[in-house]
Parts: C-alpha cells; structure tokens; sequence
C-alpha cells in the first residue's frame, strides 16, 4: 500500500511539474522591461557606466545609482560586463528586479614588461612568454594575450625562428591545458617547423592522442625513440605510447610499454614517474582482469605516494579504491576512502588537488555506495547525509544529485515512504537546478571556445603578416635596385605596354579555351571573362597613333599621348577584377577616355560632360568599363564618318534618391549608314564588343535584381545621331 501511495505521489509530481514548465513556457515568451542594479560584492555601493546587454539583443548602461532598464524575456541571459570586474552572467527566471553583486578583477602580479625590455626586443619577448607561462592555469585568455604580444613586431627587431618556436609550445601548452587538443597541435606542428626540439615532438605526440587521433600519436612515439633521448625524455615516450595503447584498449602493448617506462626509470631514479606508472600499470592490468597483479602494483604505488606528499598520497589512495570497488572488496574500499577523507580534512583549505572526485562530498556519496553494494542501508544513509550537506556548502550540484537521489532510493527499499517522497522531490529540485546551471557551462564553454579560436586566428594572422613583411621588404629591396639600372623610362614604358597588350592577348585565349570546355560556367566566372577581354582594335589604333606622331617627328605629342594612354590602361588593369567601382572613378576613367579619343580626332568632333550637381558619386557604383563601349561606338561608327564637325554629349542625370540616368548622345551619321561604311570584318567585331556588353548586362541584372536598363534610339528622324541612355540603380 506504501509503495502505491509512493508511485502515485511521484506521478503527481511530475505531472505537475510538466504542466506548471508549460504553462511557464507559454508566459515566458513575452518581453518585459526588466529593472535592477549592479553593486559592488564588497563594500554594497553601487556602480556607474557598466555595460549590460542581453545576449544576443538589447544593450544599455548603468545609470549613475548603479540602476538600469532593459527588454528582456525568461530564459535570457544577462551579461554584465566591464573592466574593473569579473564578467558576470546571469540567467533571467522571473520579472523581478534584479541585483547583481560583482567582484572586482584580480590584479595578479604577473612580470612586469619595463620600457627598457620594450626597447629591447629579446628581453621584452622573454618577459612576455614568461607572463603567458604564469596566467597559464590560471586564465587561458590572457595567457593568450602575451602570447600575441611576444609576436608582434617590434620597432627595428624581427622574431627569429627558434623565438617563433618557442612562442607557438607556449601557445600548445595553454591550448592543451584548456583542453583544445586539435588548436595544440597545430601549434606544436607551427613550433617544430620553425625550430626542431624534442620535447615539443613529445607534446605533440601526447595532443594528437588527447584529439584521438591515436594513430599518428603512437606514430609519433615510436619515431621518436630512433632519435638520441635523454632518460627522462624515453620513460615520457614509453609512458605516452603505454597511455594511447590503453585508450584504444591494447592492454598488452599499454602494459609492455609502462613496464619500458618503469624499468627506464628505476634505472635512472626518476622517482616521481616510479610511482606514477605503478599505478597506470595496476590501472592496465585492472582493466585487463588480471587483478593479483593489479592489486600488486597498486599496493607499490600506495607505499610509495606516502613518501611523496599527502596530495600525491590521497590521489593513489582515490585511485586504489575504485580499483577495490570494481574488484568488489568494499571493506578495503572503505578503509581506504575514510583515510582518505581524514587526510582531506586535515589538508583542509592547503588542499589544491585538482581531480574533482578527491572531494569530501563524493568520498563519503562513494563509502555509502559500498555500503549499499553490501546491503547495508542504515550504515549508508550517514555518510549520504554528509555527501549532500557538503555538496551543498560547496554548490557541487552533480554529487548533491547523486546522493539525493540514492538517499531517497534507500528510504523507499527499507519502507519509509514519506521520507522517500520527500528526498525525491529534493532530487528533482537539483536536477532543475543542475540543468540551468549545466546550460550556462555550455554557453559559457562556446564562448570561452569563440573566443580562444578568435585570438588564434590573430596569432596565425601575426604569423602570416611577418612572412608577408619579409617578403615585401626582399621586393622592395630588388625593386629600388631595378629603378637604379632603369635609365630610360620611356622605354621600358613602351616595352612594359607591349607585355601588357601580349598578357591580355594571352589571357583572352586562355580565357576563350577555358570557356569552350567548361559546357556549365557560372555567373562570376562568366563576368570575369567579360571584363577582361578588351577591345583590340583600341589599343593597336592607339599605338599606331604614337607611331604616326614619331613618324612626322613630333615626339612630345607621341609622350603626351603616350602618358594619357598609361594612365587609362592603368586604371583598366587596378579595377579588371572589381564587380563595381565607384560612379566617380569610372567617370574619370570615361573621360580619359573620350580625351584621348579627342587627341586623335581632334577635327571631327567635339564633347561635353555634363554631371548633375545632385548625385552624391560616392554612393552609386557601376562595373568597371561599362560606358566605354557605347562611347567608341558613338565616335569610331557615328563621328569620325560625319563631314562636318560633331558634337558628343554625355549626360549623368539624376531622377530620384537611388536612380540616375547616363546618356550618350553623339549627331553622328547614326547606325544605319554607319553599317554601310563597315567591312565584313568590322562588323564582326562590332557584334562581339557590343555582344559582350550586353551579355554583362544581362548577367548582373540577373545577380543584382535589373541594376542596369539599357536604351538605344536614334536622334534625328532621319535615323541620323544616336542616343544611349543607361539607367543606373543605386543597389
């Protein structure tokens, strides 16, 4: 009957607690004004300017009461943040006011970096890696910081090599520690490369088997141990390669290797690694289930931990009573747990073992579970009792959970069901609890994450601007060199021209045969392609030009030109592998152009460019050489076949906040007569400049939602004059 009531109670719980979560859950979606307050943990007075933000959305500042006022929901969460203190992150329950107690940052007294050692590039890189060594263990994120800024380039010093190295292990060994294997081994790889060492190997092999990737580790080791190692360096190998081989569950190799390491060790009276590796080989042999010979090597590593120090004592002693508790032997488990718990409490606040199940709380949740693999329940229930009383002093929520939800187990075997009920529905309490908290370690662990690879990334960056830098000084230096030797300009302009005109010849082939085999080009690819084929006829009939004037001796007109020509193709080259470059800079580069056009055809025909003082130019872009065409034509096939002087007009109109009209209109002798003037060969050309300038049309109106409209009429009825409008969208 007890055990009915039990149930029921139980099933009540939950499905209250799963209706009261969802009718929370309806209510929690709705924004609120959030209130509240940050003050100072120590002295309760309230803080000014400090940044408070939701993740991910609203942001606001403390007013000078300390106060502020931000939308929020249930569920978010709250950063509060600001140099003079720790970054507090605070989960939102309830529309309630809020106070937030901070504390302020800890100033440790890290290596101080003088302006001397600054100066001095040797000493401020070694004080800089010595800060990062200090900060270590203790905060992953400035540890980082020192790194980069061992890196960063100092005036009139450069980073050597074996500096290089020797940064990028620090680095591994922060990223290790903190657990980011795969980040480790890149910059134990990035150390070796500038500066070879035996030791990093060995790090890297240890991180590629915390990645697992226990093939390269095991790799690793055995190619170290051809090399020349010093005592200490082979019992590490043989140690690594005994640890990868128990993860991947080779008990025999693990064990054979320990076994190398031990006796490597013994030899050389490298105490510390006897005492360890007793207690991995015991491990090894444990999980094999060769237990006399665990129990063996167990009882070595116990009596030789004593003569170490109590931490170390403890650690074994932890370590040999789950090796009991598998075997079964509670009694010894036990005897060896309460030792361990009166040497815990003795240490008391010295303690600074870092394993978190040598813990009073999960020492005594341990003893009572051996107590309850042997049925007895009332010797237990003490020692979870104490379990839960230091899990909660200590806000170790996983213990807490564990032991409340095994105290209420052993109420509901040995009948006292209110008891039961009552720890149970503590137990749910803590898991509710757990979970949030659990949830902000994930969050917090994402961020921690971001930011560890963001500050690796600048530290690749460093790395990459250093090669960049030498590799630009070496050009700068080969180039200064060229300049002096050059002693006719003119000449190499000419000549550096040609290789231009024989590069686009080359590249519009290549362009051309890449085209014909490609059946499925994509768009970009297909702009690209477009913009680097350039007219032909333009650049020979400007070169023929320069000849002509060299032709009749007139050389400062063939320089003038000459220049004004450079200058056009320099700007086509710097902008051929833009999509859009700014409205302005294509006007320059437009009436360049029609300048040197005119320079050629001075006597047929004038021009004008008109540009409405409305336009801001430096908000509309436009692809590069877009107008050039539709300008050629109007001279070469509307002008320079008219008798009498004409007249070219381009206009850039604005007609609203995002759109401007361009228009060229030229009184030419229009399109049609123009055709009757053409060579077969001519007209072939014609078709494929205009045919690509439509094509180019037609693609980024496709990409850019119909950027450009095009329009093309005669002006006169006569079919006489031509006129080109382009509307231009602002995006």
């Amino acid at each position: 009957m007890k055990k009915l009531l039990f149930l029921f109670l139980a099933l009540a719980f939950f499905c209250s607690a799963d209706s009261f979560s969802q009718v929370k859950g309806l209510t929690d979606n709705k924004p609120f004004m959030l209130k509240g307050e940050v003050i100072d943990g120590e002295t309760n007075m309230p803080i000014a300017k400090v940044n408070v933000e939701i993740l991910g959305g609203q942001y606001t500042t403390t007013n000078f009461s300390g106060r502020f006022t931000i939308s929020a929901k249930i569920g978010d969460e709250l950063v509060i943040k600001s140099d003079d203190f720790v970054t507090v992150y605070y989960t939102i329950k309830e529309n309630d006011f809020v106070t937030v107690r901070v504390e302020k940052a800890k100033n440790e007294a890290a290596p101080l970096v003088s302006k001397r050692s600054k100066d001095d590039g040797q000493a401020g890189f070694n004080v800089y890696l010595d800060s990062a060594k200090f900060f270590l263990k203790k905060d992953a994120q400035k540890s980082i910081e020192y790194v980069t800024k061992a890196l960063e380039p100092k005036r009139g010093k450069t980073i050597s090599k074996k500096e290089n190295g020797f940064a990028f292990e620090v680095l591994g060994d922060i990223n290790l520690f903190w657990s980011q294997p795969d980040l480790a081994i890149e910059n134990y790889k990035q150390s070796i490369q500038n500066s070879a060492n035996t030791d990093v190997s060995i790090k890297l092999a240890k991180a590629f088997a915390q990645n697992k990737n226990y093939q390269e580790s095991i790799s690793s080791f055995q190619k170290l141990l051809k090399d020349n190692l010093s005592a200490y360096q082979k019992v590490e190998v043989y140690e690594g390669l005994g640890d990868t081989y128990k993860a991947i569950g080779d008990g025999v190799k693990s064990v054979f290797n320990y076994q190398k390491a031990l006796d490597t060790a013994k030899e050389n009276r490298i105490t510390p690694k006897i005492t360890n590796l007793n207690s991995k080989i015991g491990e090894a042999y444990a999980k094999s289930g060769a237990l006399n010979e665990a129990e063996e090597y167990f009882d070595n590593s116990l009596k030789l931990a004593k003569k170490e120090n109590k931490q170390r004592a403890v650690s074994e002693k932890n370590k040999v009573a789950d090796f009991y508790n598998q075997n079964r032997d509670y009694e010894k488990e036990i005897q060896l747990r309460e030792e361990t718990l009166e040497e815990l409490n003795s240490m008391g606040n010295a303690a600074t073992v870092e394993d978190e199940a040598l813990t009073p709380q999960r020492q005594n949740y341990k003893i009572a579970n051996a107590f309850v693999a042997q049925e007895k329940y009332k010797q237990a229930i003490p020692y979870l009792e104490k379990s839960i009383a230091e899990a909660d002093k200590k806000e170790d929520l996983t213990v807490q959970k564990d032991a409340v939800r095994k105290l209420s187990e052993i109420y509901r075997d040995i009948g006292e069901f209110d008891k039961a009920t009552e720890s149970y529905q503590r137990y749910v309490e803590v898991v509710d609890e757990l979970y949030v908290k659990k949830e902000q370690e994930i969050s917090q662990a994402a961020r921690f994450s971001k930011e560890i690879t963001q500050k690796q990334n600048r530290i690749a960056s460093l790395e990459n601007d250093r090669k960049l830098n030498e590799s630009r000084y070496k050009l700068a230096f080969e180039n200064q060199e060229l300049i002096e030797r050059n002693s006719q300009i003119q000449k190499w302009v000419i000549g550096s021209l040609i290789v231009i005109v024989l590069l686009l010849f080359f590249a519009a082939y290549t362009q051309y045969k890449n085209v014909k085999q490609q059946k499925f080009a994509n768009n970009v690819l297909a702009l690209k392609s477009l913009r680097s084929q350039m007219n032909p006829h333009f650049i020979f009939n400007a070169l023929n030009s320069v000849n002509s004037f060299i032709a009749v001796n007139d050389e400062r007109t063939a320089n003038k030109y000459l220049t004004d020509f450079s200058l056009l193709m320099r700007s086509v080259l710097e902008n051929s592998e833009e999509d859009f470059i700014p409205l302005e800079k294509e006007i320059e580069l437009l009436e360049l152009y029609v300048k040197l056009e005119h320079f050629r055809f001075k006597d047929k025909f004038d021009y004008k460019i008109t540009i409405d003082e409305n336009i801001k130019l430096n908000e509309f872009v436009i692809p590069p050489m877009l107008l050039q065409p539709y300008v050629e034509n109007a001279v070469w096939h509307g002008l320079r076949y008219k008798e009498a002087k004409g007249l070219l007009e381009i206009n850039f109109q604005q007609i609203n906040s995002e759109t401007i009209k361009i228009s060229i209109i030229d009184d030419g002798i229009g399109r049609s007569k123009s055709n009757e003037f053409k060579t077969e060969n001519q007209k072939k050309q014609k078709s494929k400049g205009m045919g690509n300038t439509q094509k180019r049309i037609a693609i980024l109106n496709e990409m850019y939602k119909d950027k450009v409209d095009v329009k093309v009429e005669n002006v006169f009825e006569n079919n006489e004059g031509t006129k080109v409008e382009l509307i231009l969208k602002k995006d």
